[in-house]
């Protein structure tokens, strides 16, 4: 397969590169940390909140999938709504929106109230990681992608590896004020959402041409990469924004990404829950249930990056799945907490190896208002899997009395999405054309 491989890079382009990783990437990592925190800190708050609230695991899992439910019928319309009205605005709209939600989880009183502001949270914050990944697709060129993806997408890991413990500590603020341990980790944990809204509106810029923070000289440079990547991949495949989202590829990346999502969310609402079991404290527990995600934070950065320099993708995301896939498959045969916790930390470094790989799929062949309603559909029937996940994990643990049962189903899900990317692949057409146009430029190469 024709892929695309970087050499040495010309000065403006370093300069430029350079100047736009550091003003955009760590701010959105920030971001992304808030969001997800806030997602699924749920997962923290279970065995309080189960025994306070009277709920099964069933329940329990089935409200915090709820979530997702309403990512999957608003994130096209929300990403649509960034790419009319500008990343900025909407964002700040996103985040302002979501902090109330998130922190209106600390008054619900029973599993009625919990569905209710649950599903109003997935409306809130529907739209944000694919208008971030859309956001990104119009600043970075197609080779850095998936390392900038990767970096992006470290927040989720890192959320876990200091929200873990951050969430172990406020959990012991039961009875304060009158108030459970898991009210205060939910207002406290909505709060920065807040803050980061009016932080969004004052430093995000929508589009190069608009970056007062760059040079004239490096403005034009990226604008023109950009606009001609953009310009060959339409000449190939130019799709409105209505047919991206009916195309069959779209919706083959859209189970790829269920397969992703399920083994993800399912262990994570429930990882807490399973290591409190092992017999420690809410604060050791924490501290144990970061360590997968430290694991796959540092799987996130080098597989991403390896997988820009040698220009390779298919086989990038399949070995990740077999990461998940083994790692899960293991952990279900074992009850030695510390053989366990070994086996699930390959499946972290799974979970999150994928991720900035497969998230350069869909962006070799989107372009324009295509990319944002495309990138929005991969993501809500992917996010599906949020839904489905804790959702079966819960109801097999309330039927099983264990977690044999839901840690194989879990694997399975990351199975069948690991045999259609097999399948799938790579675009080979695109990537060849892309890689023959971008040939041209100084900084890149074509190679077999």
């Amino acid at each position: 397969m024709v892929g695309i491989q970087m050499v040495k890079p010309s000065n403006i382009e370093t300069t430029t590169m350079r100047k736009v990783t550091w003003r955009l990437v760590p701010f959105l990592m920030l971001c992304y940390f808030i969001a997800y925190l806030d997602r699924v800190n749920i997962g923290f708050a279970g065995t309080t909140m189960r025994a306070d609230l009277n709920l099964s695991a069933t329940a329990f899992g089935g409200a915090a999938g709820i979530f997702f439910l309403a990512y999957f019928f608003f994130e096209v319309p929300s990403n649509l709504a960034l790419n009319a009205f500008g990343a900025r605005l909407w964002i700040a709209r996103i985040m302002f929106t979501w902090g109330i939600i998130s922190g209106a989880q600390a008054f619900v009183s029973g599993e009625l109230s919990f569905n209710i502001v649950r599903l109003l949270l997935g409306v809130a914050e529907a739209g944000f990681f694919p208008g971030i990944i859309f956001f990104l697709t119009l600043w970075f060129p197609t080779a850095y992608r998936a390392r900038i993806v990767g970096w992006f997408m470290f927040a989720i890991p890192i959320s876990t590896v200091i929200g873990a413990p951050i969430s172990g500590l406020i959990l012991s603020l039961e009875g304060v004020a009158g108030l459970h341990g898991w009210q205060w980790m939910f207002l406290l944990e909505g709060f920065p959402a807040l803050i980061m809204t009016f932080a969004v509106l004052y430093y995000l810029t929508d589009r190069p041409i608009d970056a007062n923070w760059l040079e004239p000289q490096e403005r034009e440079w990226l604008q023109g990469r950009l606009d001609r990547e953009r310009a060959e991949r339409q000449r190939i495949l130019d799709l409105s924004w209505f047919r991206s989202m009916m195309d069959w590829r779209v919706i083959a990346l859209g189970l790829v990404y269920m397969g992703c999502n399920i083994p993800q969310y399912g262990l994570s609402f429930f990882l807490p829950q399973i290591v409190k079991a092992f017999g420690v404290s809410n604060v050791t527990a924490g501290f144990i249930t970061a360590v997968p995600y430290l694991v796959g934070a540092v799987g996130m950065i080098v597989w991403g990056l390896h997988s820009d320099r040698t220009g390779e993708r298919k086989w990038h995301a399949v070995i990740a799945f077999l990461f998940i896939v083994v790692g899960l498959g293991l952990a279900s045969t074992v009850d030695d907490p510390t053989i366990k916790m070994l086996f699930l930390c390959v499946a972290g470094f799974g979970f999150f190896a994928v991720l900035p790989i497969f998230w350069t799929l869909p962006t070799a062949f989107l372009s324009g208002a295509g990319a944002a309603a495309g990138i929005a559909a991969v993501n809500s029937i992917g996010n599906l899997g949020g839904y489905f996940g804790p959702q079966a994990f819960g109801l097999l643990r309330d039927h099983t009395g264990n977690d044999v049962a839901g840690l194989i189903f879990l694997a399975g899900c990351g199975f069948i999405g690991m045999l259609i990317v097999l399948l799938l692949g790579y675009n080979p057409a695109i990537s060849r054309s892309l890689s023959a146009e971008l040939s041209k430029m100084p900084a890149y190469s074509k190679t077999a």
